[in-house]
């Protein structure tokens, strides 16, 4: 059975950093594309940023040059590193894999940046 567990959320001030991981069990991590999501109150979920198996990466032009993905293969573990965050980065984020049929989602991990 393939599980993701989202964490890192939390509240920062604008201009803070916030650090999300994504744990990945029951599955090869490493033929996924791997993507992060996000949801803020009354909006349709978004991309954020996903990174291919070759680690070919693509980021929401909102995020660019603040937001960072990576992956660890042997820990099975995504990374969403989020700098110099607004108040408009509010919103739950979710931690997307994807391959062939498989298509598998975290539970949400909210991110509220608020002074």
């Amino acid at each position: 059975q393939v599980q993701l567990v989202a964490s890192g959320g939390g509240l920062v001030q604008p201009g803070g950093s916030l650090r999300l991981s994504c744990a990945i069990s029951g599955t090869i991590f490493e033929l996924y594309l791997v993507g992060w999501y996000r949801q803020a109150p009354g909006k349709q979920r978004e991309l954020v940023a996903e990174m291919t198996s070759s680690h070919t990466t693509n980021y929401a032009d909102s995020v660019k040059g603040r937001f960072t993905i990576s992956r660890d293969n042997d820990k099975r573990t995504a990374y969403l590193q989020m700098n110099s965050l607004k108040p408009e980065d509010t919103a739950v984020y979710y931690c997307n894999i994807r391959w062939g049929r498989g298509d598998h989602w975290s539970q949400g991990t909210q991110v509220t940046v608020s002074s």
